[in-house]
């Protein structure tokens, strides 16, 4: 059997959430040769799992297009506030809130921060989630599952029942969901299972909102490097990260991130309920 080849240098993260700053090579969050054209402008951006990876792309992508943008992370202050400063270098606002999204109260002070700070939401980019593999599913104990769900799935469920009441018609709710959701995983069940379940929340909040005129959509990512890999496997694995796609290789954050900006703007106007599936060239049903 072939071997996968080594794409980045063997690396691990003791714990989670990993660090960005730790990282190497680091994660491209801002392409060099993107230039914003405004598509955004005006608008307010809500950023779960903003500080780095993923989530750090999009908040310098949404800034570079006029979004004041809100970062919510977890503990990650040194990464956040790195995000924090890339936003603000393009002209415009930025605010940081940490917190656990798997708290509800958490979720609602997450919505009243950004109102009381610039009084609107336009934009909510549910992205934060968490992993924690196992080679024996029958260790996935119920806590896990839960901890699990409360991070990845249950958090949309607050936040959008939160900023609901303050979205206006032409606001737009984007989910990120996983490749795992369509091929699974095996030592990934229970994460598998929120994005799985992320799929038909986007699909099913989509119906519930379009006559509001409010867009749903996800986005569905590959093997993506960020520090929720270097965090969840063990230095071997995340060698040969990405290897196994039609591509060869992983991607970076700010080639997931366009998929954000375009689903964020009126480019996407006539679509709500959908995935986007930036993942090397894997095709996937759905």
């Amino acid at each position: 059997m072939h071997e996968p080849e080594r794409t980045f240098p063997p690396q691990h993260q003791g714990t989670q959430p990993g660090r960005q700053g730790e990282m190497h090579p680091q994660p491209r969050a801002d392409a060099a040769d993107y230039r914003g054209s405004g598509k955004l402008r005006g608008k307010l951006a809500i950023v779960t799992g903003g500080d780095s990876g993923i989530g750090r792309s999009v908040a310098i992508s949404f800034a570079k297009e006029g979004a004041d943008v809100v970062i919510v992370y977890l503990e990650e202050t040194e990464d956040a506030r790195h995000t924090h400063d890339r936003v603000v270098a393009e002209g415009v606002r930025c605010l940081t809130l940490k917190g656990d999204i798997g708290t509800e109260a958490f979720c609602g002070e997450v919505i009243s921060s950004a109102l009381r700070e610039f009084g609107r939401i336009d934009i909510l980019v549910n992205n934060a989630a968490e992993q924690h593999p196992q080679e024996d599913f029958t260790r996935v104990k119920r806590e896990q599952v839960e901890r699990t769900f409360r991070t990845n799935l249950f958090a949309m469920f607050d936040l959008v029942r939160h900023a609901l009441p303050h979205l206006d018609a032409g606001a737009c709710i984007i989910n990120t969901t996983s490749v795992t959701a369509y091929r699974g995983h095996p030592q990934l069940v229970d994460y598998a299972a929120t994005k799985g379940a992320i799929v038909a929340f986007t699909r099913s909040l989509s119906l519930a909102l379009v006559e509001r005129g409010i867009r749903v959509n996800a986005v569905a990512p590959g093997p993506i490097w960020t520090p929720l890999i270097p965090a969840t496997f063990d230095e071997e694995h995340v060698a040969r990260f990405g290897s196994n796609v039609p591509m060869k290789r992983p991607g970076q954050p700010d080639e997931v991130s366009p998929c954000y900006v375009f689903l964020a703007s009126a480019d996407s106007s006539y679509i709500s309920g959908q995935v986007l599936h930036p993942n090397g060239g894997e095709p996937v049903n759905g």
